[in-house]
C-alpha cells in the first residue's frame, strides 16, 4: 500500500496483506531517528520489506493536554517514509484522552492506539496502562472518548488497543469481549499477564484463544500477537499457529534495523557500525536539544556486540561519546585496526 492509498482510505488496516508485521512502541527507543533508520534499511522506503505498520513511542494524553505539551509532541514527530503510522497514547482522564486523540488525528497519523498493557508503576498510578484491565467499564469509556476525539477532528482514522491477557491472572474471557465489543480496528495481545511482566515465556496459545473469541463474536477486529519474537521466521510461525492476523516485534529490533527485511541474511561489522553512526547523526539532527543523548547509549549496547573488541569499543562509546561526531571518530579509529578483517 502506498501513501496515496493510505490518504484515500480511513481504515488502512483493511488494506494490509496478511500476515502483516508491526514495529512495537517502545519508550525512548522507537523515536523518529530509529524509525527512519528502520524505514531505510528494513522497508527500503515504500518498496518491499517492512514493518507494515509503524508505532510511535507511547505519549501521555494528560501531558499532551497540559501547558508542557510541546516537550511531549517531539515523541509524535514522524517522517514521510513511515506511513502507515499509529500514534500510541495512554491515560485514563476521558477529557484528556478525547483531546489527545483529536490532536493526533490533526497531526496526520493513520491511526490512534490506546496503551492498556504497560506494567510500569508510574503509568498505572495514573489509572493507565495495564491498570485498565482491572476496570473494564472505564476502559470502554476511554475507547469511546478517543473515538469521539477523532470524529470531532474531522478525520476518519481507526482506533486500536494494545493490552495483555490479564492483570494478576488470565482473564481473557472477561476482558477481551469488552474490548472487542467496541468495534476496534485492531487489538494487539501481549501474551502474558501484567503480574508476569516479561519474566515468563509469552504464551501464544492465548493469542489463539483471543482469535477464537473474536470469531465467535462475529466482529472483524484484527488480532495481532506480541511477545518473545526474535525474527520474522519465528513471527510467521507463531502467527500461523495462533491464526492471528499479524504480529508485533519489539526488543528484537535493538541493534538490528534490518529485522523486517527477510532478504537480509548477513550484516558486516563495518555496515553495522556505519548504520549506528548514521542513527546517532539522525538522533542529533532530529532530537538534539530535545532528548538526552544518553538515550542513544542503550542502542550502542545492542549494535556493539558479538565481535572481537566489542567490549572495549562499547566502553569507549559509553564513557567518552557525547556527540555524533565523537561517535564517528571512535568508530573510525576502531575500524582502522580491523581493515584486514572486513
Amino acid at each position: 500500500m502506498n501513501s496515496k492509498d493510505i490518504e484515500n482510505k480511513g481504515n488502512f488496516w483493511k488494506g494490509l496483506n496478511k500476515p502483516f508485521f508491526c514495529l512495537a512502541p517502545m519508550a525512548d527507543v522507537t523515536d523518529i531517528a530509529f524509525r527512519t533508520i528502520i524505514s531505510k534499511y528494513s522497508r527500503h522506503g515504500q518498496v518491499g520489506g517492512g514493518p507494515d505498520v509503524f508505532w510511535t513511542e507511547f505519549v501521555s494524553a494528560d501531558g499532551l493536554m497540559s501547558e508542557g505539551r510541546d516537550a511531549l509532541k517531539v515523541d509524535l514527530k514522524y517522517g514521510t517514509g513511515e506511513h502507515p503510522i499509529v500514534a500510541q497514547i495512554f491515560g485514563s482522564n476521558l477529557e484528556n484522552m478525547y483531546g489527545a486523540s483529536k490532536l493526533c488525528a490533526t497531526l496526520g497519523f493513520d491511526g490512534v492506539d490506546i496503551n492498556m498493557g504497560c506494567p510500569d508503576r508510574s503509568i498505572e498510578k495514573q489509572g493507565a496502562g495495564a491498570s485498565h484491565i482491572k476496570d473494564p467499564e472505564h476502559a470502554v469509556e476511554v475507547i469511546r472518548a478517543v473515538k469521539r476525539g477523532i470524529k470531532d477532528s474531522g478525520r476518519d482514522i481507526p482506533v486500536s488497543v494494545k493490552t495483555r491477557i490479564g492483570y494478576n491472572k488470565n482473564s481473557i474471557n472477561e476482558w477481551i469481549p469488552k474490548l472487542l465489543g467496541e468495534n476496534l480496528a485492531a487489538l494487539t495481545i501481549h501474551a502474558r499477564t501484567r503480574k508476569e511482566m516479561s519474566l515468563v515465556p509469552a504464551r501464544w496459545e492465548h493469542v489463539r484463544e483471543v482469535v477464537e473469541i473474536r470469531d465467535r463474536m462475529g466482529v472483524d477486529t484484527l488480532i495481532i500477537g506480541n511477545g518473545d519474537l526474535q525474527n520474522l521466521d519465528m513471527a510467521k510461525e507463531k502467527v500461523s499457529a495462533s491464526r492471528a492476523d499479524g504480529a508485533m516485534l519489539g526488543r528484537a529490533i535493538f541493534g538490528n534495523p534490518w529485522l523486517f527485511d527477510s532478504n537480509k541474511k548477513e550484516v558486516s561489522l563495518k555496515e553495522k557500525l556505519e548504520v549506528m553512526c548514521e542513527h546517532t547523526e539522525l538522533f542529533e539532527r532530529e532530537l538534539g536539544g530535545l532528548k538526552n543523548f544518553a538515550i542513544m547509549k542503550k542502542h550502542y549496547k545492542a549494535y556493539v556486540n558479538g565481535f572481537d573488541g566489542a567490549k572495549e569499543l562499547r566502553v569507549k562509546l559509553m564513557e567518552d561519546a557525547t556527540t555524533a561526531k565523537e561517535v564517528r571518530e571512535i568508530v573510525e579509529n576502531f575500524l582502522a585496526g580491523y581493515r584486514n578483517l572486513l
